[in-house]
Formats: C-alpha cells, structure tokens, sequence
C-alpha cells in the first residue's frame, strides 16, 4: 500500500473532525477548513491507489 493512501486516509480523518467541532461550535471557519482537509485527503488516497494499480500492472507485466 503506497504511503499516500495512509495519509490520505489521516487527513480526511482529521478533517472530519474539524468540520464536526466547527459545525456543533456555529464557526464556519473550522467547519471549512475541515471540509478542504477531508478533500485533500481523498485526492491523496486517490492518488495512492493510482500509484499502487501503476506498481501492480509493472509486476504483473514483469510476469
């Protein structure tokens, strides 16, 4: 599993959390802020999955 995909993964972890305390806290700030955090996230695990279909495609035509 490539390292983007767990980092990816954080992050949308942690934004999730940030947009819950902004929204329950009314500050829309946080709660934006969250939200960008947990779509940085996808986008890197996304980019982590590419990487790891690219590495396996290499291997299978290695065999």
């Amino acid at each position: 599993m490539d390292k983007n995909v767990i980092e990816g993964k954080a992050k949308q972890a942690m934004g999730a959390a940030k947009q819950k305390v902004g929204e329950v806290t009314g500050n829309r700030e946080m709660e934006a802020k969250g939200a960008a955090k947990r779509a940085e996230g996808k986008v890197q695990e996304g980019v982590g999955k590419a990487k790891d279909a690219v590495r396996d495609g290499v291997r299978n035509l290695k065999h």
